[in-house]
């Protein structure tokens, strides 16, 4: 969010000859690209993951989920009124804590942002699988990696989005805004078709099956994380990220967040009830109950259910749709992942070029950063499976520093004004901390790994920046940064490495689990607060990023 006013020739530009950044992106639009977002290649695999997770009891990981992306959203809707600037995730942690907290937490956002577009990519590709031989199966692990022909359709996918993102937002909004609709009334039909055709109500308790919670605690937890559920609701940034596109942002964002949040958590409830009444008693049973849950075509395992319940239209119509819905998010996140690199070299802490933009209003080298960082993605991650933990994990750090952020700010600014403001004090902002360690935690030692060594490769490149930026780079503020976010990250790789999910040493048992993430989020919080940067350099950040604003409202000028 704050690049200085002073910033070198070329990075931000000036009203009379540079083009920025427009603002072409309505209440609705908004809302739409949060909905169109959220409404993925998650709903597509979710239902049954959950399934095979936590089996009937799955629905409460989905209302459980939905609660804690709410309260993470809540801080972001405030803090996106106060300064509505596209980017808002990477910049937010800038006023507050210094460069060193946002170039890391932007760097993070950056990798879990840019990877979503591979894996809708990967998604679509896997049920379009019915049609050409774009995955092959591997029973073993429950995965479906890309063959040499996926790969080169994944290729042209990605080079596609980048294609319609360089005609600017105005472009990408008209289309989105037709494709949600097609993916709610999509997902509403069958909602609507499972229910009515093939209601099973002894699916739910039968103990031949597992019972309702045949996973225990665990399985409701381990869902939330690693089944596609909190993936499938993490969309709702985009009110954020696109806040500085949008025509009344007080308005809008808030709308959007909360908004998107609620539809597609009712939605989603609805949708995996049907999915478990509609399941074939003998496809449970030859399973042995739905913790080992396999049926004929479950790489599209929907549309699988619904030709065996004789809905063969709509099993086509899924096939379609999930073709559609992993790309419309595909795009979207494309949309996004470039105004991230944008933010970040308005920040300074990246590469000023990746701050410019083409008369059509489209940053055009960030694009490029994200269709190659995009095909890399694939090499490592050939499966939507493989990848969805690490998105998840990724994202929800990502958004963690935003409560504190918040928590700061009150501090720091107590009388700027807030049109929307959270109720409760410290409470939901210390509660969506928490929230954000659970997730965290619940992903699994397995996942969790990867994610910290892609930070340390990101912590690297900033000692390279630093070096080699000469007066470009910005002053770190160490102290206000790295005294709570290096502790928050080694804690969660700590916990996560002795945890007892996937791959960690099974001395934090569940109850544990909760006691160790709660602790650290309170050592956490309490360290924020206590370094935060002083009033006095907050309004200095301020006073930059409204001298910026201005600059930016004179280039793009209101919507029509």
């Amino acid at each position: 969010m704050s690049a200085t006013s002073t910033q070198p020739e070329g990075a931000t530009g000036t009203a009379s000859h540079k083009p920025g950044l427009k603002r072409d992106l309505g209440r609705v639009s908004l809302l739409f690209a949060c909905v169109g977002s959220i409404i993925g290649s998650g709903w597509l695999f979710g239902a049954l993951n959950a399934a095979r997770e936590a089996g009937p009891s799955s629905v409460f990981s989905w209302a459980l989920a939905a609660v804690m992306i709410l309260l993470i959203g809540l801080c972001y809707a405030e803090l996106g009124t106060m300064f509505p600037v596209s980017g808002g995730v990477v910049r937010f942690p800038h006023l507050s804590f210094g460069s060193f907290a946002s170039y890391t937490m932007g760097w993070i956002t950056w990798i879990a942002a840019a990877t979503v577009a591979p894996i809708e990519v990967e998604g679509a590709l896997q049920y379009a699988t019915r049609w050409a031989d774009f995955t092959v199966a591997h029973p073993a692990t429950g995965t479906h990696t890309l063959t040499g022909l996926g790969y080169a359709v994944a290729v042209v996918a990605m080079a596609f989005f980048v294609a319609l993102n360089y005609f600017g937002i105005r472009w990408f909004a008209r289309v989105n805004n037709v494709l949600v609709w097609w993916k709610l009334g999509i997902i509403l039909l069958v909602v609507a078709a499972f229910m009515f055709t093939a209601f099973h109500g002894h699916n739910f308790d039968a103990k031949e099956y597992g019972g309702f919670a045949p996973g225990g605690a665990k399985g409701i937890f381990t869902a939330i994380s690693t089944a596609g559920i909190t993936f499938s609701f993490l969309g709702f940034r985009q009110a954020v990220e696109l806040a500085g596109e949008t025509d009344n942002p007080k308005r809008n964002v808030p709308f959007a967040v909360i908004g998107s949040v609620l539809i597609t958590a009712v939605i989603y409830i609805l949708l995996e009830v049907a999915f478990l009444a509609a399941v074939p008693g003998h496809d449970l049973s030859a399973s042995h109950g739905w913790l080992n849950l396999q049926f004929a075509n479950d790489f599209g395992p929907l549309a699988a259910i619904a030709s065996a319940i004789g809905l063969g239209w709509l099993a086509y119509l899924l096939y379609v749709d999930a073709v559609i819905s992993p790309a419309d998010t595909g795009l979207i996140y494309t949309t996004v992942t470039a105004r991230i690199s944008y933010a970040m070299g308005r920040n300074r802490n990246a590469p000023e070029a990746l701050a410019r933009t083409t008369p059509r209003g489209a940053p055009l080298i960030s694009l490029v950063v994200t269709f190659v960082l995009g095909l890399i993605v694939f090499l490592p991650f050939p499966s939507w499976q493989q990848l969805v933990g690490f998105i998840t994990s990724a994202t929800v750090l990502s958004f963690g520093s935003g409560p504190l952020v918040l928590a700061a700010m009150r501090r720091q600014i107590p009388r700027h004004e807030r049109v929307f403001q959270v109720p409760g004090g410290d409470i939901i902002p210390f509660l969506a901390l928490y929230a954000s360690n659970l997730i965290v935690y619940w992903a699994g030692w397995n996942t969790n790994w990867k994610l910290f060594v892609t930070i340390g490769l990101g912590l690297v490149l900033l000692a390279v920046f630093e070096a080699t930026g000469g007066d470009r780079a910005p002053r770190l503020d160490m102290r206000a940064g790295a005294t709570w976010l290096l502790p928050w990250l080694g804690g969660l790789a700590l916990t996560s490495w002795a945890g007892a999910y996937d791959g960690g040493r099974d001395w934090i048992g569940l109850g544990w689990g909760f006691v160790a993430n709660l602790a650290l989020a309170a050592i956490v919080y309490l360290l924020a607060l206590r370094v935060r940067l002083p009033a006095a350099r907050v309004e200095e950040h301020i006073s930059e990023a409204r001298a910026e604003s201005l600059i930016e409202e004179e280039a793009l000028g209101k919507a029509p």
